[in-house]
């Protein structure tokens, strides 16, 4: 299921470059540094949301069910790291003095990358997961229903 997660990878792009354009800041090194921090947090949370699917899926739940299962069981802790991550880099976005320009190029592209991952990536990430799982059924075959312990 690596692809479902690849797919949701942009999302974190998006609102990084949304947030450039906004406060009128240049994409430099300081950006691009912040745009992989954000890869690899944007990467986790759709890993956790797939990994949470793929075990409903193996429960014998239909893929929308699961997706949706998956996104509600970690929209809080999801949520909570984006709550977090979002406010303790707001002081690097709203810099002054020296070295300012490079904290806020990088405190910016984190800032908005994580707003527009935690929202877009609740979103899509499910849907991609319904979408690649869906195709992956029709080629493969469903999986097969984990045994209940009795």
């Amino acid at each position: 299921m690596p692809l479902s997660v690849i797919q949701s990878i942009p999302l974190a792009v998006l609102g990084a470059m949304a947030g450039l354009m906004l406060r009128g800041l240049d994409n430099n090194v300081y950006t691009q540094v912040g745009r992989v921090l954000r890869v690899g947090l944007g990467a986790k949370n759709a890993l956790l949301i797939v990994e949470f699917a793929k075990a409903a899926r193996e429960q014998g739940k239909g893929i929308v069910e699961a997706a949706a299962e998956a996104a509600r069981l970690r929209l809080r802790p999801i949520l909570m790291t984006a709550l977090a991550f979002i406010l303790g880099v707001l002081p690097m976005m709203v810099a002054c003095g020296a070295g300012a320009a490079s904290q806020r190029a990088i405190g910016t592209a984190v800032f908005f990358g994580m707003i527009g991952n935690a929202l877009l990536g609740l979103v899509f990430t499910p849907v991609l997961y319904v979408v690649i799982q869906a195709i992956r059924e029709r080629v493969a075959g469903a999986p097969r229903s984990a045994p209940s312990a009795s």
